[in-house]
């Protein structure tokens, strides 16, 4: 982050597998920020047996083809999209990681490993959110209590609209810190940023 460019920050949005992009975490990520006026590139893709078989690889592979050999300031993913954790860690780039498959070795793995740039929430009634596998992380990870892996509350509409914008308001705060440290605006000259 901070890094001064002539481009706006990228922030890259990751669907589930049964949650995409249109659905509403990722829908007002994107909004929020544009709003804030981010880049945002959002790549949609089906999972089929050869993503299932390696769900790092395929998710690394659909980053890397939609980037463009870009890296963003921030990942804002979901679920499925959270097997990007391993990539984001090894490049140094920040995320929001909403109801990452902790019950899967890597994503676990490298959610232990995270610093305090990355943040994870997870549902207190979701089966893959296992906090504990992620001991000692410096990562900052919430627990929404009585919320499922879609981080809603079964048969409580209103609740779970509650719930979901106490998770945008992480999402925004983490788009906002991306967008203050960029100096874009003031159209500065690229000083060997990330781009």
């Amino acid at each position: 982050m901070g890094n001064r460019t002539d481009r706006p920050p990228l922030v890259l949005v990751l669907a589930g597998s049964g949650y995409g992009q249109q659905a509403p975490l990722l829908w007002w990520s994107r909004e929020i920020a544009t709003a804030a006026g981010c880049e945002v590139v959002a790549p949609g893709w089906d999972v089929d047996d050869r993503a299932a078989t390696d769900p790092v690889g395929f998710v690394e592979a659909a980053v890397a083809d939609a980037l463009g050999g870009r890296l963003p300031d921030l990942v804002v993913a979901k679920s499925f999209g959270c097997f990007a954790l391993p990539w984001a860690v090894r490049n140094g780039v920040a995320g929001i990681w909403l109801t990452p498959v902790l019950t899967h070795d890597d994503v676990a793995r490298s959610l232990a490993d995270a610093g305090d740039e990355h943040v994870a929430i997870g549902g207190g009634g979701d089966t893959m959110w296992r906090p504990e596998r992620a001991s000692g992380t410096a990562a900052r990870l919430q627990t929404v209590g009585g919320a499922d892996h879609a981080l809603q509350v079964r048969g409580d509409w209103r609740r779970s609209q509650r719930l979901q914008t106490d998770v945008l308001d992480v999402v925004e705060r983490a788009i906002t810190r991306v967008a203050e440290a960029s100096d874009w605006r003031r159209g500065s000259a690229p000083a060997g940023g990330r781009r």
